[in-house]
């Protein structure tokens, strides 16, 4: 009977095992297949560097067919380009990667145009475009260029002292121009003087900061253009008299926005809000933090912009024009109308106090069917200038700006950020402080910490 007992009790703990074993193994296997269909990762960077960016969502997220991305590169080093391009992957199932090596399948690269190892191209329908690098804004760029069948050309009115897209230096818009090259935009620049009309291959024209006057053929062709449903980018500075910084009043332009709705002060706007002082900007320095719901700011509402020596502005609806506030000036802000001299009274009295309206978007209505003007102003030009527009959230409002002008709303987002700089800068003495810290003293006193034991036990 014993003998019995022993075997059923071995038989229990033998089917407790094997069931044990089986629950086991199914739940690994459940797991490897819930891990393979949905990819998920905790990013806890700073900035997002590892995750791709909100833009990059959208488009994938939106697309209308199935695309391809085809990576080219050696078998053994696939997995350069598989952990960026697998995230694009999880993000929608119509993105389907392929990966290639042009030494066994030389016939795909030869057909695909590939030169180099580490290639990726995306196909869409019967577009295939090449990535300019492996980085999100090489990736996302195909994409976009892959969407977008037209060529769309932002130009940038010149000869009245604008800013100039070719001009590397602080008050150039060299970077703006590279910026806009990423979301697949041309710019060049014209000339309204040497002829008063608008190329009609200019998706959206852009007017950065002039110093001197319109002459009124300028006006006149700015006129015709986005009353004819063109689209326009207008960047007004303050009419500074100071010594080496005068800036005419163009009153000829400003009458032109006025007759639209946009009523450009004559002031200079000082921002007194402490958190200025956070990211190391002056008075002169308005700082946003707040916006409004238009599509161009819709997305950046958790970012902060900047906006140095900058107006305030009226905004009224006409009959034929709409108009909405993109964003105004703190609280804590004020606008003087002091324009000729560099030293200000905050306290006087015939300050305007904030909040001011410092941008607008409107739309203008040309009583065509599918036809519309469309129309943004700024009280400032330094914003998108090279020496500020890689502040904070600037790039994403110019380029959120220039999208909704040529109508590519979908393409309105954040962009990718680089990679943070968190380099430690020290002065000689600091660095000879630090090394000899963590070499010597440190060091000296674990040993006399151990030292003080040994001998109080002993």
């Amino acid at each position: 009977m014993s003998t019995q007992w022993l075997k059923a009790r071995q038989t229990k703990y033998a089917a407790f095992a094997t069931v044990y074993i089986l629950v086991v193994i199914a739940i690994v296997a459940i797991a490897n297949v819930l891990g393979d269909r949905y990819n998920k990762s905790y990013d806890s960077t700073s900035n997002k560097r590892y995750s791709l960016s909100e833009q990059t969502a959208k488009i994938v997220k939106g697309l209308k067919q199935d695309a391809n991305i085809t990576y080219f590169n050696q078998s053994t080093r696939f997995r350069d380009g598989k952990d960026v391009l697998d995230q694009y992957a999880n993000l929608s199932p119509r993105v389907h990667v392929k990966y290639v090596d042009p030494d066994k399948e030389p016939q795909l690269a030869r057909e695909a145009g590939i030169r180099n190892f580490g290639t990726a191209v995306v196909g869409l329908g019967s577009k295939k475009e090449e990535a300019k690098s492996m980085t999100e804004e090489g990736i996302t760029g195909a994409f976009i260029r892959d969407l977008k069948s037209n060529t769309r050309t932002v130009c940038f009115v010149t000869g009245s002292g604008e800013h100039q897209i070719d001009d590397t230096d602080r008050e150039g818009l060299s970077r703006f121009k590279d910026l806009l090259g990423k979301d697949s935009y041309e710019s060049k620049s014209i000339d309204l003087l040497q002829k008063a009309e608008v190329p009609t291959d200019c998706t959206t024209l852009v007017v950065a900061g002039p110093t001197r006057n319109y002459q009124q053929p300028q006006v006149d062709a700015i006129k015709k253009y986005i009353e004819d449903g063109g689209r326009g980018l207008f960047m007004l500075d303050p009419p500074l008299k100071i010594r080496r910084a005068e800036i005419a009043d163009n009153d000829a332009l400003t009458s032109l926005l006025q007759s639209w709705g946009v009523t450009l002060d004559k002031d200079l706007i000082l921002d007194l809000n402490p958190i200025g002082q956070i990211f190391g900007l002056g008075p002169q320095v308005a700082l946003v933090t707040s916006y409004g719901s238009q599509p161009i700011v819709n997305e950046i509402k958790r970012t902060a912009t900047g906006f140095p020596l900058s107006r305030s502005m009226d905004i009224k609806s006409t009959d034929k024009a709409s108009v909405e506030k993109l964003f105004d000036s703190s609280s804590t802000s004020v606008a003087t109308t002091n324009l000729s001299s560099p030293s200000v009274n905050i306290n006087d009295p015939k300050n305007k106090k904030g909040p001011l309206t410092m941008a607008a978007a409107g739309t203008y209505s040309t009583g065509k069917e599918n036809s519309q003007g469309r129309f943004v102003v700024f009280g400032n030009s330094g914003w998108v200038a090279n020496r500020f527009i890689d502040f904070n959230g600037n790039s994403d409002l110019a380029l959120n700006t220039v999208n909704w002008l040529s109508s590519d709303e979908d393409l309105i987002s954040i962009r990718p950020k680089p990679p943070e700089d968190r380099r430690i800068t020290m002065t000689r003495s600091q660095l000879s402080l630090v090394r000899g810290t963590s070499q010597f003293v440190l060091p000296l006193v674990i040993v006399f910490a151990g030292v003080g034991m040994w001998w109080k036990r002993r």
